[in-house]
């Protein structure tokens, strides 16, 4: 069952949020060996809280939109008793959180179930989740492969059917390329729609938090959960929450849509152009729009991130240096060692590409573009070929989403229900990027309610990989 219909049918009696959480431990144990998606498990805290909701059903109360069904969650957010590691080593020691993050206490108050806390890149810092402590997190599609990052765990976790519902971070595109390379939804809120405290912070300027799911009404189910104003987050806004599902059934009719050209249409494989080009047809898109400045606004969060990214971590990065995964530490340490006057500049930078993305919402609504370069990669790639020139496979993962995360728009991964109608090699999943102006997610919802219900857009399910 989907989230939708699995927590109507825990409201309706219909059926036990113990089972339901029992099956999803069951599905855990089963099918996380051959993935490595959680590096720990919440098993006693998720059946006491389904035996919770089950006895709110039991007394004639409402549980919530998302009554008993079981969730996933970055390593990095805080679970009450439990360390939040955020995948580093160094972290192993910590104390457990005291309480819970604001988002997890808000889809436990809409009733889900937390399972456990998933595998990620360390700190937030990767497209791929390769993670040197815990190991690698496979895509379900084929276990040679990444799940991508930094979210990958979540991603598979969702895409493998052990959850319905995920949450992760995106800083530069940590929750919609994994999305996209195991085929699932991925929302990127606004950045300051949704609270991030005890989430850990990677770039304070940049973090989002979003999440995943492998149906459309399910992501906006979660979305809708995890709003609402929390005054000791400085970095949110205080805008009124907004309805994901009722925008859903709305439909495309006077959106004005384009695709995005120019940097949006070079830096990839075939696979990327032809799903962009497949939604496009789909939603009605008849011309291209090329902004300026999305390459230079990529470069820029790259220093951005950076340097942010080193001020958290400067003292570890003195003290116990070898603690790191050598790929995290070093990216850690030029950021430490970049010039003021680049930062500063990078930022200036930012804000003129910020505001050439704004002015070509003058006139549209909504923004098609691809969303990852290419598939999954093999697990351990260090170059691929693109465009006749080898670059590095990591980083290039973030050629599409990077420049948006850095101007905090809201963004959705969409997976093709047919991957190969893209020409996606071993129909490996391919999905296009949905970008709208601030503060207009509902038009995400719109646009991929539209697609989903033209069959275009689903989540192919994976291979047998038990």
């Amino acid at each position: 069952m989907s989230a939708a219909q699995l927590a109507d049918a825990i409201r309706g009696g219909r059926q036990s949020a113990v089972a339901a959480t029992a099956q999803a431990l069951a599905n855990v144990t089963a099918r996380n060996p051959a993935l490595n998606a959680f590096t720990t498990v919440t098993a006693d805290r998720a059946l006491a809280e389904a035996a919770a909701v089950d006895a709110t059903v039991a007394a004639g109360r409402d549980p919530g939109t998302l009554a008993g069904v079981p969730v996933a969650v970055k390593n990095l957010f805080d679970l009450e008793g439990v360390t939040t590691r955020a995948g580093a080593a160094l972290r192993g020691e910590a104390p457990p959180a005291k309480a819970d993050a604001f988002v997890i206490a808000r889809l436990r108050a809409a009733g889900a179930v937390i399972i456990g806390a998933t595998n990620m890149d360390e700190f937030a810092f990767g497209f791929t989740t390769e993670n040197s402590h815990d190991g690698p997190t496979r895509n379900p599609h084929d276990l040679t492969r990444v799940a991508g990052g930094s979210s990958g765990g979540s991603a598979a976790a969702v895409a493998s059917g052990m959850v319905p519902l995920a949450i992760g971070t995106d800083t530069n595109g940590s929750i919609r390329v994994p999305a996209a390379l195991c085929g699932v939804f991925g929302l990127k809120p606004s950045f300051g729609r949704l609270s991030r405290r005890g989430a850990f912070p990677f770039v304070a300027s940049l973090d989002h938090v979003g999440s995943f799911a492998r149906d459309v009404t399910d992501l906006a189910l979660i979305y809708d959960a995890m709003q609402g104003f929390d005054a000791a987050d400085p970095a949110q806004a205080r805008r009124p929450p907004e309805s994901g599902i009722s925008a859903l059934s709305q439909g495309i009719d006077g959106l004005r849509i384009a695709t995005l050209g120019g940097h949006f249409a070079e830096g990839g494989h075939a696979e990327a152009f032809a799903a962009a080009s497949l939604a496009a047809q789909q939603l009605g898109a008849t011309h291209i729009v090329v902004p300026s400045l999305a390459a230079e606004g990529r470069a820029a969060a790259l220093l951005i991130t950076l340097a942010e990214g080193a001020s958290v971590h400067l003292h570890d990065l003195r003290a116990r240096p070898g603690a790191f995964d050598p790929l995290t530490r070093d990216r850690l340490l030029s950021g430490a060692l970049l010039p003021a006057q680049w930062v500063i500049q990078a930022q200036r930078v930012r804000a003129m590409w910020r505001a050439a993305m704004l002015r070509l919402f003058f006139d549209h609504d909504l923004l098609i573009a691809p969303c990852v370069p290419f598939v999954a990669q093999p697990i351990g790639t260090a170059m691929i070929e693109v465009a006749g020139r080898l670059v590095p496979a990591r980083p290039q993962l973030g050629w599409f989403t990077q420049p948006i995360s850095a101007i905090g728009l809201p963004a959705m991964s969409v997976p093709l229900a047919d991957p190969t109608a893209a020409g996606a090699p071993q129909g490996l999943p391919v999905a296009v990027q949905l970008i709208a102006p601030p503060w207009r997610e509902d038009i995400l919802f719109r646009a991929a309610g539209t697609l989903a219900r033209a069959s275009f857009a689903a989540s192919p399910s994976p291979k047998d990989f038990r």
